[in-house]
């Protein structure tokens, strides 16, 4: 038994200040100590050059195949263990504050993700279930704007886990002959 479904994972997403990271591209005219040339530099991120977060949400949004594999049943009730993988886009509404520059927390596509998923599924009269499941995968964002300005960028990627429980109703969409 197969399903194809869509959704959005709305996840969160605050970078931590003062820690050291790799900075390349150039900073020009922006009345700070930051302005020069960097290629592949140790930096360390202080709140007065960045304050950045996706918590307004970093949107996922999705489409995921699953299998499900009954492997117990007891009158109403069926057991079944789902398996599934998936890939969708990254439409985030990130709050940045970029050294002097005014806070931009614009929508924006910003890049892609892809997952997997493994859960237990316990289905009641064939309709309505309970599930949990553990959803991991890869997120990678080459396009995440920081400023007004559309030449200002940020780009990022990382890996992220996420447990679920849900609730619902399942049901077929058209007859079949």
């Amino acid at each position: 038994n197969y399903t194809i479904s869509f959704g959005i994972d709305h996840m969160k997403y605050v970078m931590t200040n003062s820690q050291s990271v790799k900075i390349s591209g150039e900073i020009n005219n922006s009345n700070t100590p930051y302005d020069g040339v960097y290629d592949s530099n140790d930096f360390v991120v202080s709140e007065d050059f960045l304050k950045f977060e996706h918590t307004d949400g970093l949107n996922f949004v999705n489409i995921e195949c699953r299998r499900f594999d009954k492997i117990f049943e007891y009158k109403k009730v069926n057991v079944n263990i789902t398996e599934g993988i998936g890939l969708g886009v990254l439409y985030p509404k990130t709050n940045a504050t970029l050294m002097n520059y005014n806070r931009y927390d614009d929508f924006n596509f910003a890049g892609f993700g892809l997952l997997t998923v493994l859960g237990l599924n316990i289905k009641f009269y064939n309709k309505f279930f309970l599930q949990s499941e553990l959803k991991g995968g890869f997120i990678n964002m080459p396009n995440i704007r920081t400023t007004m300005n559309d030449v200002d960028r940020a780009k990022q990627s990382f890996l992220f886990a996420q447990f679920n429980w849900l609730f619902g109703m399942s049901f077929k969409i058209g007859g079949s002959k």
